[in-house]
């Protein structure tokens, strides 16, 4: 099977830092955002746009609020999936897997180097609540300002997920719509990836 180019190497993490890196290059705006898939109770989709903020070793790491429907779904399914997709580079990366809660020191790291309005507003908001007025929810952060100061704590309801692959697609343009796709699985976490280029 040939994967030169683009698609060389026997890491799929590696790859997709590499792609990211080459998108943070050419993408005007938010080269991490994923459109990130849950299901709710009724197995019905929902899907959103999330920021992706680190791609680990074994892993892909996003922020938000557990009381906010996607928290709530990855909490009651264990499961996600997402695609990262750039116009500029014409390609894009799909992943599925299981999910587990980043709520240690690293989620804090990560909260205290956000801005202090994003912080404010982490705090503020309700997330995927009923909001009665925009000005209730500005309301909201003034009194969290004065509540909780320059240097607010992270919320208890608010850190991290982490995406832990069983599949992995790396997919790029091709000429007259014959793309390439590469599509990496395995039966779980620990297990050998089986690499399979599929049609496009």
């Amino acid at each position: 099977m040939d994967r030169s180019g683009i698609f060389a190497g026997d890491d799929p993490f590696a790859i997709a830092r590499s792609w990211l890196a080459e998108a943070e290059a050419q993408e005007p705006n938010d080269p991490n955002a994923i459109a990130l898939a849950t299901v709710d109770a009724d197995g019905l989709p929902n899907v959103r746009m999330v920021l992706l903020k680190e791609i680990e070793a074994d892993a892909f790491v996003f922020y938000t609020n557990y009381d906010s429907q996607k928290g709530r779904e990855i909490a009651a399914s264990g499961k996600a999936a997402f695609v990262l997709h750039w116009k500029s580079l014409r390609r894009q990366i799909r992943v599925r897997g299981t999910v587990s809660r980043e709520d240690g020191p690293q989620a804090d790291a990560y909260f205290a180097s956000r801005s202090l309005k994003s912080r404010l507003g982490a705090w503020a908001s309700r997330q995927s609540e009923p909001l009665s007025s925009r000005e209730a929810l500005m309301a909201e952060a003034a009194r969290v300002a004065i509540a909780k100061g320059a240097n607010p704590p992270r919320p208890a309801n608010w850190g991290g997920f982490r995406l832990h692959p069983v599949e992995i697609e790396f997919w790029a343009d091709g000429a007259f719509r014959l793309h390439d796709r590469f599509r990496w699985r395995r039966t779980d976490v620990a297990a050998d990836w089986q690499i399979t280029r599929l049609n496009p």
